[in-house]
C-alpha cells in the first residue's frame, strides 16, 4: 500500500510514512527562527511562501512571476529581465546549504529549493528509532521544469572523455530557455535612483533619465547580474548599502546624484561593495547643456559609468578577482580566470581555464558567456599552439561549434559575437567575421575585451588605421587591459610605419612568456634599426616556437595577413636573423615587389 504525500507530492512506497504537512511546518518553524537564519532580508517570507504553496498542492504554479508579485511585492506588469527571483533563490538555496552544515545537523526534515525551479523538495535526514537504514528521499513536490539534455551535455563535457563526442553534442543540443544565462552566483549589482540634487524640473529629469539609461546599458555586460527596473523603483537614492545587501543579496550598489545650474550638469557616481560599506570606484562628470541635448550627454554618462564598472577588466571584476564573494563561485571564478589568462597569456594558465569552463558549462549548460570563453580557449589551441590536443574535431572547428552554440543560447552577448567572430576568422572567412565583428559592436560599443579584438581582426585583414583607431578606443577605456592589445597596437603602428608608437606600445605589452610577442617585438625593432634587439627578440622566439618559421607562410596566411603585409614581416623577420627557407622567400618575392611599387 502506497503512503500519502502532502499536497503536490508524487506518490513513493517506503514503510516509513513521509513527511506530513504538519512535520513540514514544524521543520519550517525551526528553520525561520534559527540565530543560523537571517532575520533581515526576504529569504523567510520567500521559504514560507514556496513550502505552503506546495503543501497547498500548488507546486506547479510556482513560477518567477508568481514569487514577484506575492513575496517581493512587484507589479503585476513585472517581467523576467528583472533577476531579482533568480538570485534570491540562489542565496536562499545558500542559506538552506548552511543551516543543515551547522544547526540543522540532527534536524529530522531538510527542506531544499532544488536547482532548475522553484518548488521545494522535502526529505528525512533523521530515521526514527528501529529504523536507522530509512535515511533517503522520500517526498518531493511534483514540479514541471525544461530540463537539458543531461545525456548528451553530461558525456560530451566529461573531462576524460573525447572530443568528438563533444561536438556532437554541440550540434545535436536541445535549447532551453534563455532566461538563465548566467550562473546565479556570479556579481550581482542595484542601481539605486540617481539623486536629483538641483532645484528645477531638468534636473529632476535629468537624474531620472540618466538611471533609465544605466539600466539599458549595464545589462549589455552580460558577465554580471543587474536588478531590472522594478527593484530599482522601490529604493531611494540614499539606501544605505547594507539594507541593499540584506533586502537583495546584491554584492554592488551603483549610486550617485545629478545637478543641473543654468548651463552645467555635473554627475557624481559611485560603486560601493554592499557587504564592507566600501565605496570601490567614485567618479565625476561635466558637462554643458549649451548646444547638446540631455538626452546626449546622460547617454554619454551611463555609457563611460558602465564601462568603468562593468567591463570584463573593470572595476566589479577587480574587485572580485581580489576579494572573491564567500559563496559558489565555480563558473564565475572560471570568467575571472579567463580574463587572467588573456592579461598574461601562457599555457599554463590557458590549461586551468580550459578545464575550469568544461566543468562550468557542464554545470551550467545554458551558459552562453562560458561557452563563449571556452570557443576562445578552443581557438588559443590552433592560433598560440597552447595545450593542443590532437584528433578530430580540430580545435577550429571545436571553437566555432562552441561559437555557434553560444550565440543560439544567448544572440545578444557580446562574448557570445566576439567569439564567433574569432572562430570564423580562423576558419578562413574574414568578410562573414567582419560583419558578426560589427554587430557585436553595434550590442555593446563599450565592452573593450570586444573593442580590442574586433579592432585586431580589423587591423590583420588589412584595415590598419581603422583597426588602430578601435585598438586606441579600447586602451582608452581601459588603460590597464590586456598586454595582448598593446601587442596587436604596436603591430598596426609598424604596418602604419609609425616606429616611435611601435616601440613604445610594443613595451608596454611585455608578455615575455608569450611567443609571438617576441615576433611582433623583433619585426618592430628592425624597422626602428635598433637590431641587437631585434635579434634579441627573433631568437627569443624561435627558441619558444621553433614550428613557426619552417611554416611561416601558412601561419601568416591563417590570420589573414594581405599578401604584401606577409612579405614585410618576412623580409624583416629574415633582417633580425631568422632566414626564410628558400620555397618561403620565392613565395613571397612577388608580393613584396607589388607592395614596394604600390606603397608611396
Amino acid at each position: 500500500m502506497q503512503n500519502e504525500l502532502p499536497p503536490g507530492g508524487d506518490t513513493i512506497p517506503f514503510n516509513r510514512p513521509v513527511p506530513t504537512p504538519e512535520d513540514i511546518r514544524a521543520q519550517l518553524a525551526v528553520i525561520i527562527s534559527s540565530p543560523e537564519f537571517p532575520k533581515v532580508g526576504r529569504s523567510r517570507a520567500f521559504l514560507t511562501y514556496v513550502t505552503e504553496e506546495a503543501l497547498a498542492g500548488r507546486a506547479d504554479r510556482i513560477k518567477g512571476y508568481s514569487i514577484a508579485v506575492e513575496v517581493f511585492k512587484r507589479s503585476e506588469g513585472f517581467t523576467q529581465d528583472d533577476p531579482v527571483v533568480r538570485i534570491e533563490a540562489g542565496r536562499l538555496r545558500r542559506l538552506l546549504e548552511r543551516y543543515y552544515l551547522v544547526a540543522g545537523q540532527h534536524d529530522p526534515i531538510r527542506i531544499d529549493i532544488p536547482k532548475g525551479g522553484y518548488a521545494p523538495s522535502f526529505e528525512w535526514i533523521e530515521a526514527p528509532q528501529g529504523d536507522p537504514a530509512e535515511q533517503i528521499r522520500i517526498a518531493r513536490p511534483r514540479r514541471i521544469r525544461a530540463r537539458f539534455p543531461r545525456t548528451a551535455v553530461g558525456i560530451a563535457l566529461g573531462a576524460t572523455l573525447s572530443l568528438g563526442i563533444l561536438a556532437i553534442a554541440l550540434s545535436t543540443i536541445l535549447l532551453p530557455d534563455r532566461s538563465n544565462t548566467l550562473p546565479e552566483d556570479g556579481p550581482t549589482l542595484v542601481i539605486a535612483p540617481f539623486a536629483d540634487l538641483g532645484d528645477g524640473q531638468q534636473s529632476k529629469l535629468y537624474s531620472a533619465g540618466l538611471t533609465e539609461e544605466l539600466l539599458t546599458v549595464l545589462p549589455r555586460f552580460k558577465e554580471i547580474q543587474v536588478f531590472g527596473r522594478e527593484t530599482s523603483k522601490l529604493l531611494s537614492p540614499g539606501v544605505p548599502a547594507s539594507q541593499v545587501r540584506g533586502e537583495l543579496g546584491a554584492r554592488f550598489l551603483l549610486a550617485g546624484g545629478v545637478r543641473v545650474s543654468g548651463e552645467r550638469v555635473r554627475v557624481t557616481a559611485r560603486l560601493v561593495d554592499t557587504g564592507t560599506d566600501k565605496i570601490l570606484w567614485s567618479d565625476s562628470y561635466d558637462d554643458s547643456t549649451d548646444g547638446r541635448e540631455l538626452f546626449g550627454i546622460q547617454s554619454d554618462v551611463a555609457n563611460k559609468v558602465a564601462t568603468a564598472v562593468a567591463q570584463p577588466y573593470g572595476v566589479m571584476a577587480r574587485a572580485d578577482s581580489v576579494n572573491p564573494p564567500p559563496d559558489d563561485l565555480g563558473a564565475y571564478t572560471c570568467m575571472l580566470g579567463f580574463y587572467a589568462y588573456r592579461a598574461e597569456l601562457t599555457a599554463d594558465r590557458h590549461a586551468n581555464v580550459s578545464n575550469c569552463l568544461e566543468n562550468a558549462v557542464g554545470r551550467y549548460p545554458t551558459l552562453a558567456t562560458g561557452w563563449a570563453m571556452l570557443s576562445i580557449i578552443y581557438l588559443d589551441e590552433e592560433r598560440f599552439h597552447f595545450n593542443i590536443r590532437s584528433g578530430t574535431p580540430t580545435p577550429v572547428e571545436r571553437s566555432l561549434s562552441a561559437a555557434r552554440l553560444a550565440v543560439k543560447l544567448d544572440p545578444g552577448n557580446t562574448r557570445s559575437l566576439q567569439a564567433l567572430m574569432n572562430a570564423l576568422f580562423f576558419n578562413q572567412q574574414p568578410d562573414e567575421a567582419i560583419k558578426v565583428g560589427e554587430q557585436a559592436l553595434a550590442t555593446n560599443p563599450n565592452d573593450t575585451e570586444l573593442l580590442g579584438e574586433f579592432g585586431t581582426r580589423v587591423a590583420q585583414s588589412g584595415e590598419w588605421e581603422r583597426g588602430a583607431a578601435l585598438l586606441d578606443r579600447a586602451l582608452e577605456l581601459n588603460p590597464g587591459g590586456g598586454g595582448y592589445y598593446h601587442g596587436t597596437r604596436a603591430l598596426a603602428a609598424y604596418m602604419l610605419q609609425d616606429n616611435k608608437t611601435a616601440v613604445s606600445e610594443i613595451r608596454q605589452a611585455d608578455l615575455q612568456k608569450f611567443p609571438l610577442y617576441h615576433a611582433v617585438a623583433a619585426v618592430i625593432y628592425v624597422n626602428a634599426d635598433m637590431m641587437d634587439e631585434a635579434r634579441r627578440e627573433a631568437t627569443a622566439f624561435n627558441e619558444m616556437r621553433p614550428d613557426f618559421i619552417p611554416n611561416i607562410v601558412a601561419e601568416l596566411k591563417s590570420r589573414n595577413f594581405q599578401p604584401a603585409d606577409r612579405a614585410k614581416m618576412i623580409a624583416d623577420i629574415r633582417k633580425a636573423g631568422l632566414p626564410a627557407a628558400v620555397e618561403v622567400q620565392e613565395t613571397m618575392l612577388l608580393p613584396a615587389k607589388a607592395s614596394s611599387v604600390s606603397q608611396p
